[in-house]
């Protein structure tokens, strides 16, 4: 399956070359939290700006945070314009959408409660069901690139926009569609801040993933989206895709990894890769003491010494439900411009961690990376690309 279109936008920038751009400058887009009327003590990756956007007049009805996020990664590197001629090629409803999202536009459901009026009853601006459903997202891509065809929200905590492309592959595969449009979409609000860090998850500093001093996480905000076409001469390959779900606790991972451990043996499976074919791993790599202490022994375990894995999230924060489709199109640009990003703020490793750990950038020959996406509820994805030649 080629990827003949992919964009992103998060804190470090709005495209591929903000986006690049940041990570070989290793500028971080983690700021100190001033989200909300009460701000917790953490760092955030925001997204400037999105308070003072409008969406086109004929997509008011979708007005929210995250529909204004989405919209500026649509219009970022040109992507709606290869979304549309994708549906000038196929037809319509022929071409799928397939989004995922964690929290989708519950900040504007948050809002709307806080400005109940007399009657108990939603502000009149706010009274747009469609804002309030899980499926917003979807909804407004499928309406904003003007599709008829299958939309489906996906909506699997951390792994939500890694699982898109597994579930995109499927429908082209089985004839259902003839190209999808994927991706993910999540921003910030206080349900997901004051919630992480009831949780004890949140850290008060910039986020160190696999360093022995990490303190937590800091979250984020994205949106990122890919197309993908069966027949394509060229774009990079979607090689495979491996999923499961342990269902070993509501917020910790399997001590062994074990879900982990049997999405990436699927993944390599479908692409009949070995572990010693992979160039590059993007980790998920939250900076939680237990995610990074499980995924440091996987790729110590399966790995030899000369793979370079590294999370991201240093740069970006962790964007939950769009971290699988923001990772992915990191994951692109490394392949794409042979560089592999290492990891911001690791100072000191955890002794968990192998030699594949890298806390520096390295500038080499790549051609096969994989991007992990481990989730809340033991819900797991890992995705295998490869180099288009």
């Amino acid at each position: 399956m080629r990827i003949t279109a992919y964009t992103l936008c998060s804190a470090v920038g709005e495209g591929r070359a903000a986006t690049l751009a940041a990570l070989r400058e290793r500028r971080s887009g983690l700021t100190q939290n001033d989200f909300g009327s009460s701000p917790i003590p953490t760092w955030i990756g925001r997204v400037a700006g999105l308070e003072q956007q409008a969406l086109p007049t004929e997509l008011a009805d979708w007005d929210c945070r995250n529909n204004r996020l989405a919209w500026r990664g649509l219009v970022a590197d040109g992507f709606i314009e290869a979304a549309r001629e994708a549906r000038n090629r196929y037809g319509a409803g022929r071409v799928a959408v397939v989004v995922g999202t964690s929290t989708s536009s519950i900040g504007a459901s948050e809002e709307a409660y806080a400005r109940l009026d007399a009657d108990g009853r939603y502000p009149v601006d706010l009274r747009r069901p469609i804002i309030h459903t899980p499926h917003s997202l979807g909804d407004f891509v499928q309406h904003a690139l003007g599709l008829t065809g299958v939309s489906v929200t996906v909506a699997t905590a951390c792994s939500s926009s890694a699982k898109v492309f597994a579930q995109a592959e499927r429908l082209i595969r089985t004839g259902i569609a003839d190209a999808a449009i994927v991706g993910g979409v999540d921003t910030l609000c206080g349900s997901v801040l004051f919630g992480f860090n009831s949780l004890e998850l949140v850290s008060p500093e910039p986020c160190r993933p696999f360093d022995v001093q990490r303190r937590g996480i800091n979250l984020g905000e994205a949106a990122g989206f890919a197309l993908l076409e069966k027949q394509a001469p060229s774009g990079a390959w979607l090689l495979g895709y491996g999923e499961s779900n342990d269902a070993h606790h509501m917020s910790t991972p399997h001590p062994e990894g074990l879900g982990a451990r049997l999405a990436l043996s699927d993944a390599l499976q479908r692409a009949e890769l070995q572990p010693s074919d992979i160039d590059y791993i993007n980790l998920h790599g939250t900076a939680s003491q237990k995610n990074d202490e499980v995924e440091a022994k996987l790729v110590a375990d399966l790995f030899p010494a000369t793979t370079c894995a590294s999370s991201t999230k240093g740069w970006t924060g962790h964007t939950l439900g769009a971290a699988g489709i923001v990772e992915a199109a990191i994951s692109l640009l490394a392949l794409e411009h042979q560089l592999l990003p290492g990891t911001l703020n690791l100072n000191i490793p955890d002794l968990a961690c192998g030699p594949q750990i890298r806390r520096d950038n390295l500038q080499r020959e790549a051609s096969h990376a994989l991007s992990f996406s481990f989730g809340f509820g033991g819900s797991n994805c890992v995705l295998v690309f490869g180099r288009d030649r």
